[in-house]
């Protein structure tokens, strides 16, 4: 049997009990970090390697759409989605054109499209993962090819 690879997820939100619930609720699922601010979400970022960020949208300090927008110049690869109680069409844009957000949800979410939308997030994930890993390797064998033709060439 295959070892299902563990999936590192990132909620962010200023509700503690948010962060209980989304724990509670997911922790048999995923590997879940949980952070109260944008601040302390950037110290877990720093440390591990976290492939699906869920950040809620209207936070003090920061916004979870200025969250995303920061983040995504780091770390381009992570899945995004927007969690947030309320309906703002200005976030969605800003979250969707700046933080290249995979999906929009809704408070309270329903356990099971989460954690959907969660495994679809990874699957992303993972195919923009291979896919550079992929373009590296057709690099190096392309580098390797121009080697060996001007060796040709120069014998």
């Amino acid at each position: 049997m295959a070892i299902k690879p563990l999936i590192n997820v990132l909620y962010v939100d200023d509700e503690e009990n948010n962060l209980r619930s989304f724990k509670a609720s997911f922790r048999r699922h995923f590997s879940i970090f949980t952070a109260l601010s944008a601040a302390e979400a950037r110290l877990i970022l720093e440390r591990n390697d976290i492939h699906v960020l869920i950040s809620d949208q209207r936070m003090p300090g920061t916004l979870g759409t200025e969250l995303f927008e920061e983040v995504v110049k780091i770390y381009p690869d992570q899945i995004r989605i927007l969690l947030t109680g309320f309906a703002d069409m200005e976030a969605i844009k800003d979250a969707i054109n700046k933080g290249q957000i995979y999906h929009y949800l809704q408070k309270p979410w329903n356990d099971e499209e989460l954690k959907e939308t969660i495994e679809n997030a990874h699957k992303i994930y993972q195919l923009k993962k291979e896919q550079k890993e992929l373009n590296e390797k057709l690099l190096l064998n392309n580098e390797q090819l121009e080697f060996m033709l001007r060796q040709k060439l120069l014998s």
